[in-house]
């Protein structure tokens, strides 16, 4: 069996279940743009029928980070944004249009059109950038045999369109959307569906991810190691906001980036 080598020890283990956002892909490159979209539009449409979003509540709304000039810098990892459902986004966003005098219906309404716009522009930019040392990671996982497969809270024909937008799809031997679990992250659907389709126990497979969602759905599912990616933040204790073992507590390790980690192939 190969051994996934880490800052912190290696283990032993037939497959890697990877989130997609913030983990295979940049967050706010892809999230960000789509985000600011949205909001943008969102901001718009209340305008035209005479309402006004506070400026101030946005980063709350979503759970963004936003510069002096409202662009998108960073994401909170335990928002809405990177844990929550699309059902869950336009949710938020329908109870928001709601609480500013749209009838419900209005505001499904709205949150419809501001999601098509938003999904258009992602079309015609696909704003998708690997994290750093990724794609050496993944040929490296694909010359060892472990199988690998993507868990994420985003809808499964999604995440399908970034992983060919990226050029990774093909390393992939399963894919599994909230749509297709009973229930998203943190419970252990996704993890053991995902394990069933490889032929895997969970003690056999590694879980990576950025949020501490991923990291508790790892845990319910039995996995043998959950792994959280820390980005820019320092893996060892703080970053510029805050600190990431308060972050991502149930994480077994931290790492920065895939420049961290290797595969042994053990010989037979």
């Amino acid at each position: 069996m190969p051994e996934l080598i880490t800052p912190q020890g290696n283990q032993s283990i037939s497959a890697i279940l990877f989130d997609k956002d913030g983990t295979l892909l940049q967050f706010v490159s892809l999230w960000g743009s789509w985000s600011e979209c949205f909001l943008g539009q969102f901001t718009r449409q209340l305008q035209q029928r005479g309402l006004e979003f506070p400026a101030q509540h946005r980063p709350s709304l979503l759970g963004t980070i936003h510069d002096a000039e409202g662009r998108i810098t960073d994401y909170d990892r335990n928002g809405p944004l990177a844990m929550g459902t699309m059902s869950d986004l336009y949710a938020i966003l329908c109870w928001q249009g709601y609480l500013l005098g749209l009838s419900w219906a209005e505001s499904m309404e709205l949150v419809d059109h501001c999601r098509r716009e938003a999904d258009a522009m992602l079309e015609r930019s696909r704003p998708v950038l690997p994290l750093p040392g990724l794609l050496r990671f993944l040929d490296d996982c694909a010359a060892s045999g472990i199988l690998l497969a993507v868990v994420t809270a985003d809808e499964t024909a999604a995440a399908e369109n970034h992983l060919r937008w990226l050029g990774i799809r093909d390393y992939f031997s399963v894919v599994i959307g909230t749509d297709q679990a009973e229930r998203g992250k943190p419970f252990p659907d996704m993890v053991l569906l995902a394990c069933t389709r490889l032929g895997v126990q969970p003690a056999a497979a590694a879980v990576i991810g950025d949020t501490n969602g991923d990291m508790r759905m790892s845990k319910a599912a039995g996995a043998a190691v959950a792994i959280g990616i820390t980005g820019e933040a320092d893996a060892a204790g703080v970053d510029s906001d805050a600190d990431v073992g308060v972050i991502l507590p149930d994480a077994d390790i931290l790492v920065q980036s895939y420049t961290e980690l290797s595969i042994r192939r053990n010989a037979r």
